[in-house]
């Protein structure tokens, strides 16, 4: 299905410029911007991947990772193609970076169709994952408001790096989101992952902690992730940048382990590595996660009495630790001290 996209304007030239996200592609007629997904046709931005859908899976919600909405629940989970982003470690390069990638090798689906097979398996979330949906934002919005319609909550796992009228239309939409914080540095952020190079302004790193500070305002459950990449993003003095704009927010972090993948062939993080950046963080984030390492250790404990809230044993989890306390909010409490948590069992429509 070819649909016109929004959140863009049409130059003398019969080019268009998206406005979607800090790329701002000037895209010349028949071409593809950055992200290999919006194009121009006669000075029209148009969607040719409009409802494309190159994996749908049933995953445990902690894989997003999410540990504290709707814990021990499994979701529907979608993924697209495309990403605004070029990096050089992408674990899901094979969907995100491929130009190869064609209408044939994907399955189409419109709104109705995602949100209705999610509801004869009866799941109780969506998740846009895998690559960057953002970059599908037209997509997302068509298929948010039905399956919001429909009580069925709406998950992004995302970059983030999206400007902020499209932000605002999609977060408004949005009840749980795990958003990539992939380091502290604006020439990073700019130079390797936006794909710019050389001296070039952006405003990357910006976008992104807007798109996070926003997604807490509007009452948006937010998770960070933090990929660790030797020779990227392990100095000790960033990530604790990191991590003071995470406790300034108050929001889980989870610190995941690279391994090798795609352009960037750097050994993979070392795992006691890890656990000293976790350490280090706890002492100002409540809630601090590792992934990808052997022997992790997520339980998540009651902030007041230190009781286990919720055990975990990879993707396996007990919550026998939280009651149902908090009907009109939807937020567990301790089933031993009776404190309110930040861990959600449902959604407000």
């Amino acid at each position: 299905m070819i649909k016109e996209g929004l959140f863009y304007s049409t130059e003398k030239d019969n080019s268009v410029c998206c406005g979607l996200c800090p790329q701002s592609c000037i895209i010349a007629d028949d071409c593809f911007g950055f992200c290999r997904v919006r194009s121009n046709k006669n000075g029209k931005l148009i969607l040719p991947f409009y409802g494309s859908v190159s994996a749908l899976a049933i995953d445990p919600i902690e894989k997003k990772p999410l540990y504290h909405f709707l814990p021990g629940t499994e979701i529907f989970s979608a993924g697209f193609t495309g990403c605004n982003f070029r990096c050089p470690f992408c674990q899901n390069w094979h969907i995100s970076q491929d130009a190869q990638i064609t209408h044939s090798s994907l399955k189409q689906m419109l709104p109705q169709e995602l949100v209705s097979a999610a509801m004869r398996i009866k799941s109780v979330s969506i998740a846009y994952t895998y690559s960057e949906p953002l970059v599908h934002a037209e997509y997302l919005l068509d298929c948010m408001a039905l399956a919001r319609k429909n009580g069925i909550a709406n998950v992004l796992v995302t970059n983030g790096c999206i400007n902020s009228i499209a932000a605002q239309k999609i977060l408004s939409l949005t009840d749980a989101v795990n958003i990539d914080l992939k380091c502290f540095s604006r020439k990073t952020y700019t130079q390797i992952l936006g794909g710019k190079g050389g001296d070039a302004a952006g405003n990357f790193m910006e976008t992104v902690l807007d798109f996070i500070t926003l997604a807490v305002s509007k009452k948006v459950h937010v998770e960070i992730t933090t990929l660790i990449v030797p020779g990227i993003n392990d100095n000790e003095a960033e990530l604790e940048s990191c991590a003071d704009f995470i406790s300034s927010i108050n929001v889980p972090w989870h610190l995941s382990a690279y391994h090798p993948n795609h352009k960037w062939k750097a050994p993979a993080t070392d795992p006691m590595f890890l656990k000293q950046i976790k350490s280090k963080a706890e002492k100002k984030i409540s809630y601090v996660y590792t992934g990808n390492i052997f022997d992790e250790n997520n339980d998540t404990l009651c902030n007041y009495c230190n009781s286990v809230l919720i055990q975990r044993t990879g993707y396996k989890t007990c919550i026998d630790g939280l009651v149902k306390a908090d009907e009109d909010q939807k937020y567990y409490h301790c089933k031993k001290c009776g404190q309110l948590t930040n861990i959600r069992f449902g959604i407000i429509l």
